[in-house]
């Protein structure tokens, strides 16, 4: 069988243990060509993803062989998807996690397997969040069921970098996010076992762990510890083996002021702060049911600064909110001018089905938000490219991630996985691997890409 991932690195994860499950199962994962079945862990989050994940599961059945949807499409829309889309073999939830090799054994024999039923995943777990760990024993959890012994997990590349869930849903109630509804109430992870599977990807040559979930910053308010993520970062900084632990997905009204200290000034764990602002206006943000202002973010980022003055920083922002007006998008640029982030990801409005602001008025029409899209877009391209070039002449510390021939490229602690600028390494290059920690200073800069001079230090 082959698997093919879309979304986001909570979906990664997921992955590696649909790999693992399938593996103890008797199916040995190949490429595309070589597959007797795909299966496709989708994403559903806003409608260019739902379109990719369409897109996919088409490509898939254009094949020829069998195909099966799972994932967070497959999760919210189950029968619905089954019956638009009668190409796929299956679309199972993520209940059916546990016994997946068993799905796709009917799936290659003819059987059938009745599509996923989709409910309101909130509704399956007890409201008062301590007492959430017991209850969800019995729900299918995607990312929860680590063992001691890995075989839980199959990791499904060999570079150095990991990512690692902290926890599962979530309990804010953002007027434009349907996450919650499909991916359940905010579940956490045991400490011990997160630390557990920190020392085992560590094992595996992994050098570098993002923790990740919908809103990290609400770790342990379920296991009755509000405090419970300054205990943890500590704790994997220490793994034999880890050199970084990076945390993601921090909700700004919920940064603490101790974990702000604890990310910034902790040694192993990355001064960088992957922080959803959303947007600056405050009107906005109340319709958005969120917090804050530019002079609040703005204040946030300088504690952090204060701290760690090197921090990295980095925020999604949505224009074209409903009754967004022209003046909320230039408090908007206004914010991003004085923010200095390092990555900006710039998303334009849509409707998602279930949501409060899918029934607000003012909705802005989609060439107007396309428009804006663009503006946002053209600022924030222009000053991620001179906070880069604020970086040159700066030490840096590069993981190296690609090494093939002279193309040697890695990231410094501010830049994240995946959606932020990279460091192309130059000058003395003889003893650097896949995994090699180097230090060097910052040359040049192309767009949000670093070159950096390689000063021969190795771990």
């Amino acid at each position: 069988m082959a698997l093919v991932t879309l979304g986001c690195a909570r979906n990664e994860v997921d992955s590696e243990e649909l790999a693992a499950r399938l593996n103890d199962a008797g199916w040995v994962l190949r490429e595309t060509d070589d597959a007797d079945v795909i299966m496709v862990n989708t994403c559903g989050f806003v409608d260019a993803a739902k379109k990719d994940s369409i897109d996919a599961l088409m490509a898939a059945a254009d094949t020829g062989k069998r195909v099966v949807a799972v994932g967070c499409l497959a999760e919210r829309y189950g029968e619905q998807l089954a019956a638009s889309l009668p190409e796929a073999d299956a679309v199972v939830g993520f209940d059916s996690y546990v016994d997946i090799g068993q799905k796709l054994d009917d799936v290659m024999a003819g059987r059938p397997v009745l599509a996923h039923q989709p409910q309101d995943r909130r509704a399956l777990l007890p409201i008062t969040p301590i007492s959430r760990p017991a209850a969800a024993t019995e729900l299918g959890l995607p990312g929860h069921a680590w063992l001691p012994t890995g075989a839980s997990r199959k990791r499904l590349s060999t570079g150095p970098l990991a990512y690692l869930k902290l926890a599962s849903g979530c309990d804010r109630r953002c007027s434009f996010c349907a996450i919650p509804s499909f991916r359940g109430s905010f579940v956490s992870r045991p400490p011990a076992e997160v630390v557990a599977e920190a020392r085992w990807l560590a094992s595996t040559g992994v050098r570098e762990v993002v923790l990740v979930s919908e809103n990290s910053t609400s770790y342990g308010k379920d296991l009755g510890d509000l405090r419970a993520l300054e205990s943890l970062l500590p704790r994997l900084a220490e793994v034999d083996g880890l050199e970084r632990v990076r945390v993601a997905y921090l909700q700004p009204a919920e940064l603490r002021p101790d974990l702000l200290r604890v990310i910034a000034a902790t040694e192993g764990v990355v001064p960088y702060f992957d922080l959803s602002f959303q947007h600056a206006s405050s009107s906005v943000l109340r319709r958005m049911r969120r917090f804050g202002s530019t002079e609040a973010f703005l204040e946030l980022l300088q504690r952090a600064r204060d701290l760690a003055p090197d921090a990295g920083a980095r925020s999604n922002v949505i224009v074209g909110f409903p009754g967004e007006t022209p003046a909320d998008v230039d408090e908007l640029i206004r914010f991003l001018e004085l923010a200095r982030l390092d990555a900006i990801g710039v998303f334009g409005y849509s409707d998602e089905e279930g949501t409060e602001a899918e029934q607000f008025e003012g909705k802005l029409t989609a060439d107007e938000i396309d428009r804006r899209v663009r503006q946002v877009s053209a600022v924030a391209d222009e000053l991620l490219a001179q906070r880069a070039e604020e970086r040159i002449g700066a030490q840096v510390e590069v993981l190296v991630e690609h090494h093939e021939a002279d193309d040697v490229v890695g990231r410094a602690a501010h830049q994240g996985p995946d959606v932020d600028g990279t460091c192309r390494l130059v000058g003395d290059l003889d003893r650097v691997v896949v995994g090699s920690l180097v230090s060097a200073t910052v040359l040049d800069s192309e767009g949000v890409d670093l070159v950096v001079e390689s000063s021969g230090a190795l771990r």
